[in-house]
């Protein structure tokens, strides 16, 4: 996600986390300084729903013009990498046998 938060703040002429955090007031929105330097400065790792209301209630904007979702690169593995016809590959592992023996059955009572 690309959080776009300093942008949607431009656009109302908000240019420091202290003139943000005077606009969070003005809609009863009240968190530290630390905090809204924070989201200022950082792409939180996360925001409460109730906070991100708020936020967008005071700069008048939209969760979309928030956050914008970006395509996650994929790593394509190489030829080396990749296993020649006929052999095992890590996605065709065998998965484990239970010994024998065992049955399947469970103890009713932990041992002595």
């Amino acid at each position: 996600m690309k959080w776009n938060l300093r942008w949607v703040a431009a656009r109302r002429d908000i240019w420091r986390p202290t003139q943000l955090q005077a606009a969070f007031r003005e809609v009863g929105f009240n968190p530290s300084l630390s905090k809204v330097a924070a989201l200022w400065s950082n792409k939180p790792i996360t925001v409460r729903l109730d906070d991100l209301d708020m936020i967008c209630t005071a700069l008048q904007c939209t969760v979309a013009d928030l956050m914008e979702a970006e395509p996650i690169a994929t790593v394509q593995p190489t030829d080396a990498e990749r296993p020649a016809a006929g052999e095992v590959g890590p996605s065709s592992v065998a998965r484990p046998i239970p010994k024998p023996g065992s049955g399947g059955r469970r103890r009713m009572l932990p041992p002595n």
